[in-house]
C-alpha cells in the first residue's frame, strides 16, 4: 500500500516537533541547573559562519509549516522570527503543531502531481508536490533539526538519540 503525502509529512513533523519541544526544555532545565545564563545556549552555533540555536528552531518550524501549507494549497503561516527565549520557542513549536494537527488528510493527498513554487536565493523554483516534500522539504526540515539537536549536545546537554526522535506513535516513548 502506497504512503500518502499525508502520512509522510505531517506526523514526522509533528513527532519531530514535539520532540525539539522536550529537547528545549531539557536545556532550559540544563542552563539553570549550571547557572548558564540561557541567551548563551539560545545564541550558541556549531561555527562562526552558522545560524544560531535560535534562528535552526525557526527554520524547523518554518519547513514544516511551509511545506504542510503549500502541498494543501494554503497560504503559509508567517511568524515574525522575535524568539528570544526558550519560552518563545516552545510557543511557536506549539502553534505549529496545532497548524498542522488541524490540517485533514484529504487536503494534502492529491497534491504529489500539484506545482509548488518557492523562492532560492531569491530565485523561482517550482518543484511538483512529492518532489518538494521529498528531496526538499523534509531534508531542510531534519537538517535543522538535527543542527539544533547538535549545538546544545556541542555545548553541553546530555542528549541522546531518543531526545532527537522522541515519542515514536505506536510505541509510545
Amino acid at each position: 500500500m502506497p504512503i500518502s503525502l499525508y502520512q509522510a509529512a505531517i506526523p514526522a513533523f509533528v513527532q519531530q516537533l514535539q520532540a525539539l519541544a522536550g529537547v528545549l526544555d531539557k536545556a532550559e532545565a540544563h542552563a539553570a541547573a549550571k547557572k548558564i545564563d540561557p541567551a548563551v545556549l539560545l545564541n550558541a552555533r556549531l561555527f562562526p559562519d552558522m545560524f544560531s540555536f535560535v534562528r535552526q528552531v525557526q527554520l524547523v518550524t518554518d519547513f514544516a509549516k511551509g511545506a504542510a501549507a503549500r502541498l494543501a494549497g494554503l497560504e503559509v503561516p508567517s511568524y515574525e522570527d522575535t524568539e528570544k527565549t526558550f519560552a518563545d520557542l516552545k510557543a511557536r513549536l506549539r502553534k505549529t503543531i496545532d497548524f498542522l494537527q488541524a490540517l485533514k488528510p484529504a487536503q494534502i493527498d492529491g497534491s504529489e502531481g500539484r506545482d509548488v513554487t518557492i523562492r532560492i536565493a531569491g530565485n523561482p523554483v517550482t518543484f511538483k508536490g512529492q518532489s518538494y516534500l521529498v528531496n526538499f522539504a523534509l531534508p531542510n526540515f531534519y537538517f535543522h533539526a538535527a543542527t539544533a539537536y547538535a549545538i546544545l549536545r556541542h555545548n553541553g546537554l546530555e542528549l541522546g538519540k531518543r531526545d532527537f526522535i522522541g515519542a515514536i506513535p505506536g510505541l509510545g516513548a
